[in-house]
């Protein structure tokens, strides 16, 4: 490998001239549905990233927890102890379902969670709603898939972004989605004995 910096210089310069080509024809904008699935660690904390940068840049976002109860995280305490007047937080779940080992329950909490997030969507002031967990509703049929795909398409407001977290996202959400991220596991502490720790996982 060479270290010419006239080179060097005359290589980035030619790529900088295509990647600028290239993004002159990217000049549209939507709000997306973008869906954040798969075995490994990151769905939430990625979604929970773009909430902070939605706060960050004083937009009006919001977040409905499905499953998850209401223990104590560290995106959820920061948010109702400082920035309640821009992002609402509703935690309606009560548990993982291995937990609640009531269907019924998690399917009624579940109901009124979907309630809530297409009463958020459906407000334009909302720049960006997290529907944190909605795909292991979504799977166990606790909300119907034909429902949210129907809403999203018909009834999401052209500029609003709505992310979708879990594992084993529906096809039907996949498909409708703008953005589709599969977060793989290669390896996990979990599986040498390490439990959740604060910080890395809530």
């Amino acid at each position: 490998m060479t270290d010419d910096p006239d080179r060097h210089a005359m290589k980035m310069a030619k790529k900088k001239a295509a990647r600028d080509k290239i993004m002159a024809t990217k000049t549209d904008q939507k709000g997306l549905v973008i869906v954040h699935t798969g075995k490994g660690k990151g769905k939430s904390s990625a979604a929970f990233g773009m909430i902070f940068r939605c706060i960050a840049h004083d937009m009006q976002c919001a977040v409905v927890q499905f499953i998850k109860g209401g223990m104590s995280t560290g995106e959820r305490d920061l948010i109702l102890a400082k920035f309640t007047d821009i992002c609402a937080f509703h935690t309606m779940g009560e548990g993982f379902t291995w937990e609640t080992q009531d269907k019924s329950r998690d399917t009624e909490m579940a109901q009124a969670a979907w309630a809530k997030a297409k009463e958020l969507i459906r407000d334009p002031a909302n720049t960006m709603v997290l529907l944190d967990e909605i795909n292991i509703a979504i799977r166990y049929d606790y909300v119907d898939i034909n429902d949210v795909v129907t809403f999203l398409r018909d009834e999401k407001p052209p500029m609003t972004h709505v992310v979708l977290t879990g594992r084993n996202a529906h096809d039907d959400l996949i498909e409708l989605a703008d953005l589709v991220t599969e977060m793989e596991l290669i390896k996990h502490p979990f599986r040498a004995g390490i439990k959740a720790q604060i910080g890395v996982e809530y």
